[in-house]
């Protein structure tokens, strides 16, 4: 059976936190899709098809990665894609908590048997999170290596 993932989030913008475990994801999966989110309820720097755009971008030479689009229930983009996998990232325990949560409801909507797999991010990221990226560049402070390089030029423009 051909595994089919999704790893989804408003990616706004995409770290160096989400590539590691894009990198790893795409090695264990057929197919894997980075959906991204359409998320009302947050500030973004970026719009939709912008994060779509640079995170084709930086995903160059991973052959079996997608990047889409999507805006409402992540179960209904899943149940429509025919996903089998849907992976999360975890940074730490705060993280398992609303994540836990969130598979656990998820799990009720699948239409198919869908496994969510939670990836530990590599240490050295662990501490990273868009919407601390987005302050400590808003105030002038040094990112680089924080986030991808093409997504560095962008925030820079």
């Amino acid at each position: 059976m051909k595994t089919k993932a999704l790893y989804s989030g408003s990616f706004d913008p995409l770290t160096m936190g989400h590539m590691n475990i894009i990198e790893r994801a795409a090695k264990l999966y057929d197919e894997l899709t980075v959906g991204v989110i359409d998320n009302p309820q947050k500030k973004t720097m970026f719009m939709p098809d912008e994060r779509k755009s640079m995170i084709r971008e930086t995903l160059i030479g991973l052959d079996n990665v997608k990047v889409y689009h999507f805006s409402g229930l992540l179960a209904d983009f899943v149940n429509e894609g025919g996903y089998n996998v849907v992976v999360r990232g975890l940074r730490g325990t705060t993280d398992f908590d609303y994540e836990i949560q969130m598979a656990q409801m998820n799990a009720r909507l699948f239409q198919e048997k869908v496994e969510t797999v939670f990836l530990m991010t590599d240490p050295r990221y662990s501490f990273i999170s868009s919407t601390m990226v987005k302050e400590v560049f808003s105030l002038g402070g040094d990112i680089t290596g924080l986030v991808p390089d093409v997504i560095l030029r962008k925030m820079s423009k």
